[in-house]
């Protein structure tokens, strides 16, 4: 069960229990008589929950980042903030959109339900819209037949919660006239095709040892970490539909164990 679910299911609880007591049990118990510690706790945590539930249903969510797929733009640890008012506002839940906002933008970082399973939500960056065709080769991005501008930037090593230790490389890469970082190990493949799942739409893609070419259906995106060789992502699982969309991600707020990022906006 979802945290989002449990919310609900509280929310539900305690308000069916409020207005038991407002419009039956109050009438009903002797003058000066204490109300039972059932209601009064009903009572007290209703506002309190339904308050949380409408902010973190239409306007911010957090989510903590668990893995280091998108490192160096969010480090494990990271506590961030994610719009979900940007792309539309959506039902509680069943997660269907009500209202169109805005669209997903190439170079977005966006949280999502995973495709494989929707109760665990992902985050990764938006690379391919609807309709855009999509080649990753020798770990460089091509889109509608443009390659995208990849721009060395040093080394960058960091520790994987094994204590092991990566080396790879930094590049700026720009998507479109947005430029963020991305990270490239040469000593990986740039996908490793066993590990390529037979996901829904899979006849849109073609894989080879020299290529990942992807065709994005209508309705769907491409999304992939700026770790790009420790990142499962849609060359792996495949495309992103509209309606398991959460939000944009904007901002962190908290990392414990670096305290430096706290305060740092998302692009």
């Amino acid at each position: 069960m979802t945290f989002a679910l449990i919310l609900f299911s509280l929310l539900v609880l305690t308000g069916v229990i409020w207005l038991l007591d407002r419009f039956m049990l109050h009438a009903r118990r002797p003058a000066g008589m204490n109300e039972p510690w059932w209601v009064e706790y009903a009572k007290s945590f209703f506002p309190v929950i339904l308050i949380v539930f409408l902010l973190r249903s239409f306007l911010v969510e957090p989510f903590k980042i668990p893995s280091g797929s998108m490192i160096p733009t969010l480090h494990v640890g990271d506590f961030i903030l994610v719009n979900r008012y940007t792309y539309g506002l959506r039902l509680p839940i069943v997660n269907k959109k009500i209202i169109e906002i805005n669209q997903p933008q190439r170079g977005d970082v966006m949280v999502f339900h995973y495709p494989e399973d929707p109760s665990t939500d992902y985050i990764k960056r938006v690379i391919g819209l609807p309709g855009d065709v999509l080649v990753y080769r020798n770990k460089r991005l091509s889109i509608n037949g443009k390659e995208q501008s990849l721009q060395r930037d040093g080394d960058y090593n960091y520790v994987e919660s094994e204590l092991r230790f990566v080396h790879t490389e930094r590049y700026n890469e720009n998507l479109g006239g947005r430029i963020h970082a991305v990270l490239l190990n040469p000593e990986m493949p740039q996908v490793h095709l066993g590990n390529v799942a037979n996901f829904p739409q899979h006849e849109q893609c073609s894989y080879s040892e020299e290529e990942v070419r992807c065709t994005v259906p209508m309705g769907h995106y491409f999304m992939m970490g700026d770790n790009r060789d420790n990142s499962r992502d849609s060359r792996y699982w495949g495309f992103v539909p509209d309606e398991l969309i959460v939000g944009k991600a904007f901002f962190i707020w908290m990392n414990f164990g670096e305290l430096k990022r706290v305060g740092l906006s998302i692009d």
